[in-house]
C-alpha cells in the first residue's frame, strides 16, 4: 500500500485487502448456525467504501506502522460499524429496506437472525483486537479495545444512535445536535484514527491530540455532508432511501440551518482537519484527501 497514491486507488486496495482479510476469518467459523454465519457476511462483505479502515491504514502507515498491523483493528472497526447499520436497519430502529442498494439484513434474513448477527459482529470486532499475532504489542491491542469501546458504547456511538432517537420530530439546538453528531457519526471516525495512530507504540502525546483533532472535524464534516445527501441524494447512488431522515422527522443540520448553511458548516470542518494535518510532519496526503471527499461525495 503507497502513501502517495491517489484516493481512488488507495480506497480500492483498502477494499481489496480488507475485505480478504475478514473473509478469511469468517471462513474459519463451523456451520451449526449456517443462517447467523451468512447473515454476518451479507452485513459485513457486501460493499462498503470501508472508510474506517481506510482511516486505520492511512494514519498507522503515515506513522510508519506495518500493513499487516493495521489489519486486526481495521477489521475490528468494520465489524462495529457493521453491526451498527444492522440494527440501525431494523424496524425498532429506522425500519429501511435497503443498505448498498441490496435488501437489509433484516429483510433478507429475519429480524431475530439481523439482532443475533449484529451482536456476533461486535464480538467478532473484540476477537479480531485480541488475537495473538506475531509483532503486535500486548499493550498496543489494550489501547485499541479501550478505544474502540469508549466510542462505540454509551459514551460514543450507542448514545449518540439513542439521542437521535429520542430527539426525532423535536426542534433542538445546535449545541445539542453537535454533540449528537459528535457521538452517533464522529465517534467510530474518531476510534479509526486513533486506532491507527496508537499502532505506533511510541505515539507523541502531541501527534495523538493532533490526530484526534483532525478526526473531531473529519467526523463533522463526514456527518453533516450525509445529512445533506440525505435532502439532495439519489436513492439509486445512495444505496439506501434518500429522504429517510426528513420521513422520521430526524434532528438534521439542513432541518435546523437550512440547506447552503449546512454545506458551509461542512466545508468549515474540512478545512479545520486540513489545518490539523498542516501541524504534523510525515506525509498525511491521504488523510488530507480524505478530508476533501468527506464534503465532495455524491453517496
Amino acid at each position: 500500500m503507497n502513501l502517495n497514491s491517489s484516493l481512488q486507488d488507495f480506497t480500492k486496495e483498502v477494499q481489496e485487502r480488507i475485505n480478504a482479510f475478514m473473509a478469511r476469518k469468517l471462513e474459519t467459523y463451523d456451520d451449526h448456525a449456517l443462517d447467523l454465519k451468512e447473515a454476518m457476511g451479507y452485513a459485513l462483505l457486501l460493499g462498503g467504501k470501508r472508510s474506517r479502515p481506510f482511516l486505520v491504514y492511512a494514519t498507522g502507515l503515515a506513522l510508519g506502522v506495518k500493513e499487516e498491523l493495521l489489519d486486526y483493528p481495521a477489521a475490528a472497526i468494520e465489524c462495529i460499524h457493521a453491526y451498527s447499520l444492522v440494527h440501525d436497519d431494523m424496524p425498532e430502529m429506522d425500519n429501511d429496506k435497503l443498505r448498498r442498494g441490496k435488501p437489509t439484513v433484516h429483510c433478507k434474513f429475519g429480524q431475530a437472525t439481523a439482532l443475533l448477527a449484529g451482536d456476533a459482529l461486535q464480538s467478532l470486532a473484540y476477537e479480531f483486537l485480541t488475537t495473538a499475532h506475531k509483532g503486535l504489542d500486548p499493550q498496543v491491542s489494550l489501547k485499541q479495545v479501550a478505544i474502540l469501546s469508549t466510542n462505540a458504547g454509551l459514551s460514543g456511538m450507542c448514545g449518540g444512535q439513542a439521542m437521535d432517537l429520542h430527539f426525532e420530530k423535536q426542534q433542538i439546538s445546535l449545541d445539542t445536535l453537535k454533540i449528537l453528531h459528535r457521538k452517533k457519526t464522529g465517534a467510530l471516525i474518531k476510534a479509526a484514527v486513533m486506532m491507527g495512530a496508537y499502532a505506533k507504540k511510541d505515539l507523541e502525546e502531541k501527534e495523538a491530540q493532533i490526530l484526534e483533532q483532525y478526526a473531531t472535524y473529519v467526523g463533522l464534516a463526514f456527518q453533516i455532508w450525509d445529512d445533506v445527501l440525505d435532502v439532495i441524494g439519489d436513492t439509486k447512488i445512495l444505496g439506501k432511501s434518500a429522504g429517510a431522515d426528513i420521513a422520521l422527522g430526524k434532528s438534521t443540520y439542513p432541518a435546523l440551518l437550512g440547506l447552503e448553511e449546512s454545506k458551509k458548516q461542512a466545508y468549515e470542518a474540512c478545512d479545520g482537519a486540513l489545518k490539523s494535518l498542516s501541524l504534523l510532519d510525515g506525509n498525511f496526503k491521504l488523510l488530507a484527501d480524505f478530508a476533501r471527499f468527506t464534503v465532495s461525495r455524491d453517496h
